[in-house]
Order: structure tokens, then C-alpha cells, then sequence
């Protein structure tokens, strides 16, 4: 049976009775102590089968006489805010939209609580978030202070990074959309959320992500054939370790991000969320301990114009040399300088060599400020920014040396040899002792190829020499530690995780032992010459984690990066 077009059997009848008069003789009746309407009005808006046309009929009431509605009605106020708004008809969000921005307009009062209603809904759900942005476009068009009230809300629903990688995937999605907008708050945002991927890096050590992850490979390939057939087994999309897994979805978001941004061809928005993120590094990713992914966002950034990556080594080589700076943070610099230059697959060979024309010098200008006076000795604590930047330079020289010499090599072999590494590998400071050794062995190998440092005597020297590197601010022959400070400046050693790692892999230089180079205990098929070289004890000043390059036998077969991040994961991801 039909009755105009609706299934009467099947279809519950419309509800539009309600109780009570009007919105305004209840707030003109609870003046009086009357407050009977009042509570029914409450209990009615509470209906969990409330229907669309009476969410419009009250909302339309609540907006005739928004004036009256102080804070004496917060209680009714946030009753209305609980209303069921999303997911219903359009009527119904239009007229709550124009009920909201009303409200905020009449009753700057309840800003905080209307935000909160909104950022709530930045979970998982049946709907787009559209309409939650759209509130916050509206609230922020009526009240310019919205930004300042926004933020301490956005941070405090900020989800705990145990939640599932959904949850935080739309967060993090909905914060980014945010700083579309308001831009003035996209610095903060940002800051925001790299911060609790910092969280989750440093609680997944690369060497647990690793063994995590082979172990996981090895159970799939022990599966029997019939088990493979019944059974659901990973295709290797997703990582196995679970802070790896959301800490991978998240970068994937803000990597995808930041994509939309740098295809544009706006070169001074690209500049401008440039500077955020440089700023958010120095604040927050420079000084951390042991991060191995988070930093990537300043890689790829980089990839998109040469000119963004030549300011940030830039940007780097001026922390460096800048002695009001703390050394752990010039050691950082010095780090991240050396493992872009030789990652950076984008990075062309001249602003390789504009780099080392920047350090070089500047080494030789430390060892001739030092070498005759009474600091003239091998000591972590009163040299560590030169100990740093030397590493970097073999480790660039290490990584680069083929690209530099290739197309001329007498041109290239007059470059390197007016670098005049041998006064450096034989100045008093002697670093060949403080390097990682598997750095100061390669760095031999490839100089004595080309005779350029004849560095084995050293070498040998320093082996013969069973004390530690003194490490003590007093000088002499002071004795601490045997861990290495220099051993985890590496900060773009191989990106284990998978999905985001579509977006890295293009851009990344792998390790490829040269064959004419070989070392006594060479690393056979090993991805990286320092796989199995670091120490897995604490560092000494160490930023990131012990070098490894992670068991990457064969390079992995990537598709192409993902589409913007506004196609991607506004108008697919979002959509459960």
C-alpha cells in the first residue's frame, strides 16, 4: 500500500508534533521561574529519531530570537550544538550553518564551544567533512578573532597517537584543509602534527621497524599454498609494525600535502609554506633524539625547485658556522648538510661542489685557528662542530666523488685535489679517528684511487691506539666512552616506511659500492656501506638513529606518487 509515493507499511510516519510553545515564550516564561517548556524543549531536541523538518522548525525559532540567548542558556545552547546536523538533508545543514554563524555573531560568548562542536567531527564518519569546513569558513568570515580560539581546540582534540591509523589519517587531513583557509594558523598546524609524528619516530627505532617487517616477510613466504588460498596475507602495501603503520599513513597525508601545494605554480605560496616548515624543523626536528622519517618532509619539499633545496643547505650551513648556536644543534646542521648532499638524487653535482667550496674552507680556517694552540688535540667536546662537518664532507665526497669526476675527470680530479683533503685527514685535530669507521674506510678506499690522501697510516695509527676518543672539555688524554658521537648523523639514511615511501623512492640515492673501491670486509650486496656499523647504544649527540640501510637487497618497484592531496584525500580518502 502507497500513500503519496511513501511505503505506509514500511516507512514510520513523519514525527512533527511537539510540545510546548514557542522558543521565545519559553525564554520569556523561565524569566518568570517557569521552567517546565524549558525542560521539554531540551528533552525534544534530545530525541535521537529526531526528523529533519523539526531540526529546521526549532533552528529556525532559536535564530528569531538569538539575541536572548546569553549565557544564562548554555545549557540549551549546547544541547542544540549536539544536534545531529551532519549527514542530514541539505535544508537541514544550510539552516544550521546560518543558525551558527548567527549565533557566534550575537553571542561571541559561545565561540569556543561552537569550534569544539565542529573539530569534533573531524573523526571517521559516513559523511565528507565539507560541511564542517564550511562552518569554520563561515564562523571565522563573522569573527576575525576565530584563529586565536581555534588552535588550543585543535590541539587539544589533537586524537592520541595510539589511535587507529583512520582516526589520525582524518585529522590530520582536516588540520591541513584548515591551514588552506586560514593560513594564518597554518604554521601551528603544522608544528601540530609534525610533532606527534615525532612522538610515534621515536618510539619505532629503526631496528625494530626492521625486524618487525623481515620478520613478517618471512612468515609470508613459510606459508603453504593452501594456507595463501583461505587465508588473507599481506601484500607488503602496509606496514606490519603498528607505530611504523600510523606514523607511515600520516606522512603519507602531509606528504601528499605539501605535493598539492609545490605543483601549484605559485611560487611565493610555495616560498611561504617553505618557511613554515623550515621554521617548525629548527624548533622541533633538529633538536630531536633518534627520528628517522619525520625529517623527510623537508626532502621531498626540497625535491619540487632546485632553489628550495639550495636554501635549506643554506639555511643549514648558517647554523653551522654560527657560534652562538649550541654544538649539538651545529653538529645537527653539519649532519643533515653531509646525508642530503649525498641522498639528494635531485641535488645537481654543481650544488654539490658550491657546498663543499662553502665547508671545505671553513675547515681549513678551523684547523688554522686551532692547530698551533693549546686545544691542538682529538676532543669531541671542543671541536665537535669541525668532527661533524668532516664527516659530512667524506660522506658527501664518499656519495658524490663518481658524479663529480664523470664527463672530465682531469677537471674533476683538479677540483678534488684543490680541496686539499690531506692537510684535513693530517691536521692535530685528527678525524679520521672520530669518524665512523666505516666512513673513514671508504673515504680511504676512494682516496687512494685517486691518490688523493693516502689516510691507511693514520689509520693504522689510530688502531694501534686502544683508547676511546676523549670526550672531556679538559683536554689530555682523558677517557670516557667508546660509543662513537659521530655515528648517528645520518639523518637520511634509507625511508622504511612503505606507502609514504612511494613519494621518496623516486628522489633517493641508494648506496652502490663502487667495484674498483673494495675494503678489507667488504659489505657484499648490502644496500649501504654502513649497514651494521653503528653502535645500538645511546649517542653522544647523535640526532637520529644508528645508520642502517635497512636490508633493501634490490631496489623496490614503486608506482607513481599519488594524485594532489585534495583530490587524494579530500574527495576519495575522506569518503568512508
Amino acid at each position: 500500500m502507497e500513500i503519496e509515493g511513501r511505503d505506509f507499511l514500511n516507512t514510520p510516519p513523519k514525527k512533527t508534533v511537539r510540545f510546548g510553545g514557542t522558543v521565545a515564550n519559553t525564554l520569556a516564561k523561565l524569566q518568570k521561574g517557569d521552567t517546565s517548556d524549558y525542560e521539554l524543549i531540551k528533552h525534544q531536541l534530545s530525541d535521537p529519531d529526531i526528523k529533519d523538518a523539526q531540526i529546521i522548525s526549532w533552528l529556525q525559532e532559536f535564530r528569531t530570537c538569538v539575541t536572548q540567548l546569553g549565557k544564562d542558556h548554555e545549557q540549551l545552547i549546547y544541547v542544540v550544538l549536539k544536534l545531529p546536523w551532519l549527514g542530514r538533508s541539505q535544508a537541514v545543514v544550510e539552516e544550521y550553518l546560518a543558525f551558527l554563524s548567527n549565533l557566534v555573531s550575537a553571542q561571541t560568548v559561545y565561540l569556543r564551544a561552537c569550534l569544539r562542536m565542529v573539530v569534533t567531527n573531524f573523526a571517521p564518519s559516513k559523511m565528507t567533512f565539507d560541511h564542517c569546513h564550511q562552518a569554520l569558513q563561515l564562523i571565522a568570515r563573522y569573527v576575525p578573532s576565530t584563529s586565536r580560539f581555534l588552535m588550543p581546540i585543535l590541539s587539544d582534540k589533537f586524537p592520541f597517537v595510539q589511535k587507529s591509523s583512520r582516526t589520525l589519517e582524518c585529522y590530520v587531513h582536516n588540520l591541513l584543509r584548515v591551514s588552506v583557509y586560514i593560513p594564518d594558523l597554518r604554521r601551528d598546524i603544522l608544528e601540530l602534527i609534525i610533532s606527534k609524528m615525532l612522538t610515534l619516530d621515536v618510539s619505532a627505532p629503526r631496528s625494530e621497524i626492521e625486524e618487525v617487517e623481515s620478520g613478517a616477510q618471512q612468515d609470508a613466504n613459510g606459508a603453504s599454498q593452501d594456507e595463501c588460498l583461505f587465508d588473507m596475507v599481506t601484500d607488503g602495501a602496509v606496514m606490519v609494525h603498528p607505530v611504523a603503520e600510523r606514523l607511515d599513513t600520516m606522512m603519507a597525508v602531509l606528504l601528499a600535502y605539501i605535493k598539492d601545494i609545490c605543483h601549484v605554480n605559485d611560487i611565493e605560496k610555495t616560498k611561504a609554506v617553505y618557511r613554515d616548515l623550515v621554521s617548525v624543523f629548527d624548533k622541533v626536528v633538529l633538536p630531536t633524539h633518534a627520528s628517522c622519517h619525520v625529517q623527510y618532509y623537508m626532502f621531498y619539499l626540497c625535491s619540487f625547485r632546485l632553489g628550495l633545496a639550495e636554501a635549506f643547505l643554506d639555511h643549514l650551513w648558517k647554523m653551522l658556522q654560527a657560534p652562538n648556536q649550541p654544538p649539538v644543534l651545529r653538529q645537527a646542521a653539519a649532519g643533515y648538510m653531509g646525508s642530503f648532499m649525498a641522498r639528494a638524487k635531485f641535488l645537481p653535482v654543481s650544488t654539490v661542489k658550491a657546498c663543499l667550496d662553502l665547508l671545505v674552507p671553513w675547515l681549513h680556517l678551523y684547523i688554522d685557528s686551532q692547530d698551533a694552540g693549546s686545544k691542538a688535540f682529538c676532543d669531541i667536546n671542543l671541536h665537535g662542530p669541525f668532527y661533524t662537518a668532516c664527516q659530512a664532507v667524506f660522506y658527501t665526497l664518499i656519495f658524490r666523488h663518481s658524479a663529480i669526476l664523470e664527463g672530465n675527470m682531469k677537471k674533476g680530479l683538479a677540483y678534488l685535489q684543490g680541496l686539499n683533503l690531506e692537510r684535513i685527514v693530517m691536521c692535530q685535530l685528527n678525524p679520521l679517528r672520530v669518524c665512523l669507521p666505516a666512513v673513514t674506510n671508504m673515504f680511504a678506499a676512494i682516496t687512494r684511487k685517486y691518490q688523493l690522501v693516502f689516510c691507511y697510516t693514520i689509520i693504522e695509527r689510530n688502531n694501534r691506539n686502544l683508547l676511546p676518543v676523549v670526550s672531556c672539555s679538559t683536554g689530555g688524554n682523558s677517557v670516557s666512552t667508546n660509543t662513537n658521537p659521530l655515528d648517528t648523523f645520518f639523518p637520511f639514511d634509507p625511508y622504511l616506511l612503505k606507502s609514504s615511501g612511494k613519494l621518496i623512492e623516486p628522489i633517493y640515492q641508494v648506496w652502490e659500492e663502487p667495484s674498483d673501491c673494495m675494503i678489507d670486509g667488504s659489505m657484499e650486496e648490502e644496500d649501504d656501506f654502513l649497514h651494521g656499523e653503528t653502535p645500538q647504544g645511546d649517542s653522544v649527540v647523535g640526532m637520529t638513529p644508528g645508520s642502517y640501510d635497512s636490508h633493501l637487497h634490490s631496489p623496490r618497484s614503486f608506482g607513481s606518487p599519488s594524485v594532489s592531496f585534495l583530490q587524494e584525500y579530500l574527495h576519495l580518502k575522506i569518503i568512508c
